[in-house]
């Protein structure tokens, strides 16, 4: 499973850097870059979900779903910044279930 993550991260870094090659548009690579960044972090800082197992597989689900954004970013050009940053949202409900009930459940 571990080198089936590696390897799709080192076809997506393939594939912006072959439309950069095909398109020689810096701006786009820089933003795919970036977001690409965001979207790793994101699903790093997700692993703190673990605990309560249907945030957490929520969380990669909306992982999945923006670097399939990402992808539709870099083939047709429209940036969802809505999708690409919605595990965001699954992060803030973990962080607000453990301020309410404590880390204790």
């Amino acid at each position: 499973m571990k080198a089936l993550i590696i390897l799709a991260i080192l076809a997506t870094l393939g594939i912006l850097f072959f439309m950069y090659s095909r398109n020689k548009d810096l701006k786009k690579l820089l933003i795919s870059l970036a977001t690409f960044i965001a979207i790793i972090s994101l699903a790093i800082v997700g692993n703190l979900t673990r605990q309560v197992m249907p945030i957490f597989l929520a969380h990669e689900v909306l992982v999945i779903i923006s670097w399939g954004a990402l992808l539709l970013y870099v083939f047709r050009g429209k940036y969802y910044w809505w999708i690409i940053f919605a595990p965001v949202v699954t992060i803030g409900l973990f962080l607000i279930l453990e301020f309410l009930t404590g880390s204790g459940s």
